[in-house]
């Protein structure tokens, strides 16, 4: 493909200039003609069928007329100006209406002439209208040459207003079409092309815009989807192989005398199969002399942490350091109270350095930092800062990986003169195909066993007007001895009114559970690090039985006598993050439950969050279900490694595919790994177009 015509900015295609270029670069990210001609519909409307308007009340969406204008008038003044237009036809009449008018439309609809019209049908108190309705002049000769199957493209409100309606839209597209068609180059080599049966690039391109037939629509997706892909876990697997080639990793030779005494005598329970097969994975990484980028992914309480622990005894007994990073405070001081005792009889010396850390004890933890005396450091986002340097950083292990974006966790891999081997973890565990096309390029590791003895989490949705019932049920289980996490909803847009609602909700808490009988603590944003650590260590000493709190208790508290969530407004919440919390409770030897609290009002997927979490303590089920609800993006939150997002491709529907061009893949570039062979040129060539050179630490997810 001719990069240089594809790389024309968007003004200078005809039908466009500098207003409509400006307008279509700010409302849908299109700049030039390669972004125009990779927007592709997202839909396809049937334009052979014609209705009546008599038919109306029975279509709900689209509709496709042939009939005249009979009147056209200016109503309103200002900014309520508007044109409205009655249309009709055999069979009856509808109103139609442009909010926005302007000279050029109103001389340009003729009355008494017959046009096709098609647009949406719009219901506003029982009066149905068809807004910015599409019209062509009726034309017998043009009937015969339209396409069966009409795309729907992307667009926005403001577009519709400007007139950049879907048939302009289309227009601009066939026009593109016209001016690159002998542009558009294969990118697949033919033995690939022939053993897939696959449609060749040019048509397949110009048959998404202007498909003629369901049949051909469905093999042009197929092959936009295959070379989709393919490029992807190209790019993924080659930085992969890249990355082992040209980063050499600090060999770690031996096991080490501190891990066998950790293993041997300190240890107080069994390790699970899995925790066993992920670190005999971790162990083989940081012994064969390259450089170890790892994610470890398991469910919450799947016991992640001992085997993260457990890799760090590994890098100190080769002599180096290693440091563990958390997204908050609460998690580091609970992974440092964790750690403690053990590294003291393993004569480690631990410290833990966060954004509240005392100037003292930073200074102190620097200086010995630097001169190798702090062997595990566990912090914030405070250990990526500049003047945080280690003697011998060997292992960097970033908990909550999501958390984190790309710039943050590559300050780490700087932190030594060979990066530091890597371990991921997340307690968000990610289906394998999500796995596989936003982390394809880092070796993963999967806990995929609870450890025994681990509860089941009954889970109960109640609406709010069942509060007397959760009440009684939380004071017999307060009576028990145990203890309950309530926990509000923290939505920046709306942090004043959720503020409201946690307050409210920690004084209706108050009465129900009166002092000197109950004793309740309360944790959110906008107290200081001091004061919300005092209350979280009181509910973790259990001198309170209550804790309510916003989401900062998501990730890594661990109090096994805790046996209640409460989760409030729990349809505001995501599947993901409701999964999170509930692994809050559950962590000893008691029965637990988790209650999800919503108002009678649900939307249909709120509903089905709601199903999901009362069916299923499976994470990775929860994980697919978020999936298919939300879309990867925002279950990944923060963009992770820049090699998305994906055109046409479907992380859930298209799970074969990617695991069928994968396989391909893998096959290629494990028989030519810099792609040298001739068979192969073209996917060299093609890599070349579109990868820029990048420096080592960029091989690093």
């Amino acid at each position: 493909m001719n990069n240089d015509i594809l790389n024309t900015q968007i003004e200078f295609l005809k039908g466009v200039g500098p207003n409509r270029g400006k307008l279509i670069k700010d409302e849908l990210k299109i700049s030039n003609f390669k972004d125009l001609l990779f927007q592709f519909p997202y839909r396809y409307i049937d334009k052979t069928k014609y209705h009546k308007i008599s038919e109306i009340d029975t279509i709900s969406s689209e509709i496709q007329l042939i009939g005249e204008i009979k009147e056209l008038k200016e109503v309103g003044i200002g900014s309520k100006k508007r044109l409205v237009g009655s249309f009709s036809d055999k069979t009856g009449t509808i109103k139609l209406v442009w909010f926005k008018t302007n000279k050029w439309l109103i001389e340009s609809i003729k009355l008494n002439k017959t046009y096709i019209l098609f647009g949406k049908i719009n219901d506003f108190k029982g009066t149905k209208s068809i807004p910015h309705p599409e019209l062509e002049v009726y034309n017998k000769d043009n009937l015969s040459k339209r396409t069966s199957l009409y795309g729907v493209y992307p667009s926005t409100e403001n577009l519709n207003k400007k007139g950049v309606t879907n048939r302009v839209f289309t227009k601009l597209i066939e026009e593109l079409l016209i001016k690159i068609n002998n542009d558009i180059e294969e990118n697949l080599p033919k033995y690939i092309i022939d053993k897939y049966k696959l449609m060749n690039r040019r048509k397949s391109i110009i048959c998404v815009h202007k498909p003629r037939s369901s049949s051909e629509l469905s093999a042009a997706i197929y092959r936009l989807k295959f070379e989709e892909i393919f490029y992807l876990q190209i790019r993924l697997i080659k930085k992969s192989i890249l990355r082992k080639e040209r980063i050499k990793g600090y060999p770690f030779g031996k096991i080490g005398d501190k891990f066998k005494n950790f293993y041997n005598n300190q240890l107080k329970f069994d390790l699970t199969n899995a925790q066993k097969r992920v670190i005999k994975e971790i162990r083989k990484d940081l012994g064969n002399g390259a450089q170890m980028n790892r994610l470890l992914q398991g469910d919450v309480g799947s016991g992640k942490t001992i085997v993260a622990f457990m890799s760090a005894l590994i890098a100190i007994g080769n002599g180096f350091q290693a440091c563990i990073m958390t997204p908050t405070e609460i998690l580091s001081y609970q992974h440092y109270n964790k750690f403690k005792e053990f590294c003291n009889i393993l004569n480690i010396n631990v410290k833990t350095l966060t954004g509240s850390s005392k100037a003292s004890d930073k200074k102190d933890i620097k200086e010995n930092l630097k001169r190798g005396e702090i062997d595990l450091l566990i912090g914030t986002h405070a250990l990526i800062y500049d003047n945080v340097e280690f003697k011998n950083l060997g292992l960097a292990i970033i908990d909550e990986q999501h958390k984190f974006g790309v710039a943050q966790r590559s300050k780490l891999w700087h932190k030594n003169k060979l990066p530091p081997h890597i371990l991921i973890m997340t307690a968000t565990p990610i289906p394998r195909t999500l796995a596989m096309s936003v982390y394809g390029d880092l070796d993963i590791s999967i806990i995929d066993e609870l450890p025994p003895g681990r509860k089941y989490i009954n889970t109960i949705h109640q609406t709010h007007n069942q509060r007397l019932k959760l009440i009684d049920f939380l004071k017999n289980e307060i009576k028990k001895g145990r203890q309950a996490y309530v926990v509000y909803p923290l939505i920046k847009e709306s942090e004043k009114l959720d503020f409201k609602d946690l307050m409210d909700g920690y004084e209706t808490f108050s009465r129900d559970f009166p002092m000197p009988k109950y004793q309740i603590s309360i944790v959110h944003g906008k107290m200081n690090n001091e004061d919300k650590e005092y209350e979280m260590q009181r509910f973790i000493e259990n001198k309170t039985q209550i804790l309510v709190s916003t989401t900062v208790i998501e990730v890594g508290v661990d109090i096994p006598n805790a046996t209640v969530m409460i989760i409030e407004s729990a349809e505001r919440f995501g599947l993901s993050q409701l999964h999170q919390l509930r692994g809050r409770v559950g962590r000893g030897q008691h029965k637990s439950y988790c209650f999800l609290i919503t108002g009678h009002k649900k939307t249909k997927e709120s509903k089905i969050r709601m199903e999901t979490m009362v069916n299923t303590n499976d994470g990775f089920i929860i994980a697919e279900k978020d999936l298919e609800l939300r879309g990867a993006g925002n279950i990944m939150g923060t963009q992770q490694s820049g090699e998305m997002p994906l055109k046409v491709t479907n992380l859930i529907s298209d799970t074969k595919l990617i695991l069928k061009v994968r396989k391909l893949v893998e096959k290629i570039l494990s028989k030519d790994p810099n792609l040298e062979n001739i068979n192969n040129s073209l996917i060299l060539k093609t890599l070349k177009n579109n990868i820029q050179k990048k420096d080592i630490w960029e091989y690093i997810s």
